[in-house]
């Protein structure tokens, strides 16, 4: 909204300060102020207001150590994070973006997935909260629409290169680096085409075309038909990382952290892909329009630092699900916009190991069930983090450990750009 104020006033009265609008940076950089305002400003009248409505979390009895301090603590916090993310979106990004309005749609769906479970879970006081399969259909019906949205909609499309690279590259400036797709200039001619194309991390030539995999299976001449793969992958990547992060939110802060940190991490990716000189310079894929997506992730990281004052141990509030599945399925579609789905096995890791420990955790219980008549655990208890309670570990200090390799996953999926 603020973009095309001040744009009006910058070109119709030149006002001075209002070209600073006209920066990715300078908004990107105004919406992780503002979601950080939001989350510390009213994240603290919330959790006033959850408490006196008696919102609070019914903790389980899992035997682990202090889980009985958690009894009562306000869940539900996770409409903090939404809030900080739509409103500083809403006022300082393009919102004729195709992009960003996807964003947008994604996170309101999920959020309303995740608060519908809460509500259950909290006013019904059902603890099973929402039943598996509404939570799964949700899912898959906003794959349908992203994967939908990305292979037929006109406006998504990448840009190739059509002369020699060895081209004269004219020096540019700051202005010129940091704009718009429509203010740059690159010293290649580039051609805009419809693809389905995504980036194939340590690979040379790391492109993987999801047209050409179908019509290799099914022929050429099947080629219109290539959503029938595309969109079941799309669905299948939202499924997964939204259930993975959910898995994640159990122990103070850990969910919330690690998204912060997956956040930079697609915000940098994002940044270099939407920029024509970056993408020149790096050669990977140019995604024009993709660099307003800098302002979304920004606002995403700063809602996430943001709750996490209140999250961190000991949490004065939970996010719920409200929170983690959004959350989840943010970072899988945002991944997927900016064409780096195949990487999220790498910077987003600890949300892998999690799912991974609960998955190996019930395979084996069920296998030696079946083969020995007695359930045997990898674990002694599933997700892994619950593994390092039960071995003495502080809550706290697994939270911490799992930051550092949260750190270490996200810088070198960051250097993947030039490992090929």
């Amino acid at each position: 909204m603020f973009y095309y104020i001040f744009d009006f006033l910058d070109k119709s009265f030149e006002i001075p300060g209002a070209g600073m609008f006209q920066f990715i940076s300078f908004r990107a950089g105004m919406a992780v102020i503002l979601s950080l305002l939001i989350s510390l400003l009213f994240g603290k009248k919330i959790i006033n207001y959850l408490k006196r409505q008696q919102i609070g979390e019914e903790v389980r009895d899992l035997g682990l150590k202090g889980q009985s301090t958690k009894q009562g603590i306000p869940t539900m916090g996770g409409v903090i994070i939404i809030a900080a993310i739509i409103i500083p979106t809403l006022l300082f990004a393009k919102l004729d973006n195709v992009y960003i309005v996807l964003m947008i749609v994604s996170t309101l769906w999920l959020a309303a997935i995740g608060v519908t479970d809460d509500y259950i879970k909290v006013f019904r006081k059902d603890k099973k909260g929402l039943h598996g399969k509404f939570k799964i259909i949700g899912q898959v019906l906003l794959g349908v629409i992203v994967g939908t949205t990305l292979y037929f909609n006109e406006s998504i499309v990448i840009r190739e290169k059509t002369q020699s690279e060895f081209e004269f590259v004219a020096p540019v400036g700051l202005l010129q680096i940091d704009q718009g797709e429509e203010q740059q200039k690159s010293p290649f001619q580039k051609e805009s085409v419809r693809s389905t194309k995504t980036t194939i991390p340590f690979v040379k030539d790391n492109e993987l075309d999801y047209t050409v995999l179908f019509t290799n299976i099914f022929g050429e001449e099947n080629e219109k038909y290539a959503y029938l793969l595309y969109i079941p992958i799309v669905i299948l990547i939202i499924t997964a990382v939204s259930n993975g992060a959910n898995l994640t939110d159990g122990l103070d802060g850990l969910a919330t952290g690690t998204s912060a940190i997956i956040g930079a991490t697609l915000a940098v990716l994002a940044y270099v892909s939407g920029n024509i000189l970056f993408a020149d310079y790096l050669n990977i894929m140019y995604i024009p329009n993709t660099g307003e997506l800098v302002i979304f992730m920004a606002a995403f990281i700063g809602a996430c630092i943001g709750f996490l004052w209140y999250n961190s141990y000991p949490a004065q509030i939970f996010m719920g699900d409200t929170g983690s599945l959004s959350l989840g399925g943010i970072i899988a579609v945002f991944a997927i916009v900016i064409r780096k789905e195949l990487m999220i096995p790498l910077f987003c890791g600890i949300f892998l190991i999690e799912s991974v420990s609960v998955l190996a955790q019930v395979a084996w219980f069920k296998y030696t069930k079946l083969r020995f008549g007695e359930g045997r655990r990898i674990f002694k208890m599933s997700p892994i983090h619950h593994h390092y309670q039960m071995l003495g570990y502080h809550e706290a200090k697994i939270v911490q450990r799992f930051f550092i390799i949260g750190i270490l996953l996200a810088v070198f999926s960051i250097i993947t750009l030039k490992i090929r």
